[in-house]
């Protein structure tokens, strides 16, 4: 069995950090998980510049991911204008982002669910044959703002959703890091009954509360064969507070190849970019792994 990654740093993991991380910074960091053996990273977003204004230089960044041989990069896109300027710019996925809560969509998107949801008919309306999409379910499990989001609530907004295009791919996002592996287990169970026409499912965790990687189980023992990590445990999002990094790609990585399964990633490769980027000035960062490798390596390394 085989799961697939996709890396989520270059977009999640980056754009709470306020230092400005120079454009040439990203396309190495980018280039080296692809090294490592990355085939699908959520590169940027094409977004407000004054709200997130890490990813101004997205058009740029795409451009280097899509010269990467194999890699599927795909960018988030909040609205039918920001869609139309990220196909404009190369974009061949798109990620199209909302929440199930209506405080969090109007906090993060500056609109309510149901108004997302028309935008997202608009995009896929405009998107050139061909165009790949996925949907970030945020707030799928719980609000930063309402507290724990009620099942029926994501099951409805899914049903809207499908009933414009159920050949994508729907990520479930638990965007603070408070669901527990009951509940994902749980409500991937209910999609994969009710929507067995949607093309794919994926889960996107936060490392908030130290569930992040038994979240990732719960999620893979459920069906899921699509998982988002960010290396280093870059992230928290900048529209819900309190919310800490992503689960790290290293963690996730380990803990599957520990189980005999498939990722296709070197592991010490991505340990060494781990450690690089977890130093980057501002960077909010998580996982276990990486400093429990580092120390292991430490340790065979003879004195000097």
């Amino acid at each position: 069995m085989r799961v697939e990654l996709v890396d989520v740093a270059l977009r999640d993991g980056l754009q709470p950090i306020v230092p400005r991380v120079p454009t040439g910074t990203k396309i190495a960091m980018m280039r080296r998980l692809h090294e490592a053996g990355i085939r699908r990273a959520e590169v940027t977003a094409f977004v407000s510049d004054s709200a997130v204004p890490q990813l101004s230089d997205a058009a740029e960044v795409l451009a280097a991911a899509n010269a990467l041989p194999g890699l599927d990069p795909q960018v988030l896109v909040p609205n039918p204008r920001r869609a139309a300027a990220a196909l404009e710019a190369g974009a061949r996925h798109l990620a199209f982002v909302l929440s199930v809560s209506e405080a969090h969509n109007r906090n993060n998107v500056r609109r309510s669910p149901k108004e997302s949801v028309a935008d997202f008919r608009t995009i896929v309306a405009g998107a050139s044959e061909g165009t790949k999409f996925r949907i970030n379910l945020g707030t799928t499990f719980d609000c930063p703002f309402e507290g724990p989001v009620p099942p029926q609530a994501a099951l409805e907004l899914i049903e809207d959703l499908v009933a414009i295009r159920a050949d994508v791919e729907i990520a479930l996002c638990d965007t603070t890091g408070r669901a527990s592996p009951d509940r994902v287990a749980a409500l991937f169970r209910s999609v994969f009954a009710r929507f067995p026409n949607v093309s794919g499912w994926a889960f996107h965790g936060h490392d908030t509360y130290g569930l992040g990687v038994a979240n990732v189980l719960a999620a893979w023992s459920s069906g899921v064969t699509v998982i988002d990590a960010s290396v280093a445990g870059l992230g928290g999002c900048p529209f819900a507070p309190g919310a800490t990094g992503n689960v790290a790609t290293e963690d996730v990585v380990w803990t599957f190849q520990q189980m005999g399964i498939e990722t296709g990633i070197d592991l010490n490769s991505l340990i060494d970019l781990a450690a690089e980027s977890a130093v980057l000035p501002g960077a909010l960062t998580g996982g276990r792994v990486r400093d429990a490798l580092l120390a292991s390596r430490r340790r065979r390394e003879p004195a000097a």
